[in-house]
């Protein structure tokens, strides 16, 4: 998803587990990533400030939380392709795991089973439909993550 959003364009919601949330959160006021990665800390507090906000145990198991592992669909090429969601100091995208500072990774954040997110790559625009959690702590009683 773009950060700032045309008339056309609608505006994703956004479900955020409150740990995850306080996490994130002193992750973009964090001076690490903020020089950095000054666009995409913005990008993402700004996916932050328009977060629905909810307790660990009652998150639905079809929203994409941190450390979720996801199946997406690119809609333009009909390829699957796999990604866990982490925080940027895990990230390996031989491994699969993809940073929530990416693009693709702020647009996967809060999103659910089903729906159909754009985003910018450096590529271009890609058009993606999450089509299975493989994977999401919450679901699986890790809260500890």
């Amino acid at each position: 998803m773009v950060s700032k959003a045309s008339a056309k364009e609608k505006v994703k919601d956004v479900t955020i587990t409150d740990a995850d949330f306080d996490r994130l959160r002193h992750l973009v006021d964090s001076p690490r990533y903020r020089g950095v990665q000054s666009a995409a800390t913005a990008d993402l507090k700004e996916e932050l400030g328009r977060g629905r906000i909810v307790a660990p145990n009652s998150v639905p198991k079809a929203v994409v939380t941190m450390r979720s592992q996801v199946k997406v669909r690119d809609m333009k090429l009909d390829e699957t392709e796999t990604y866990t969601l982490v925080y940027p100091e895990e990230a390996d995208i031989n491994e699969d795991k993809l940073s929530v500072l990416a693009p693709l990774g702020r647009a996967l954040l809060g999103c659910h089973v089903g729906q159909v997110i754009e985003f910018n790559a450096p590529g271009g625009k890609r058009k993606l439909k999450i089509e299975k959690i493989l994977y999401q702590p919450e679901a699986a009683g890790d809260f500890h993550l």
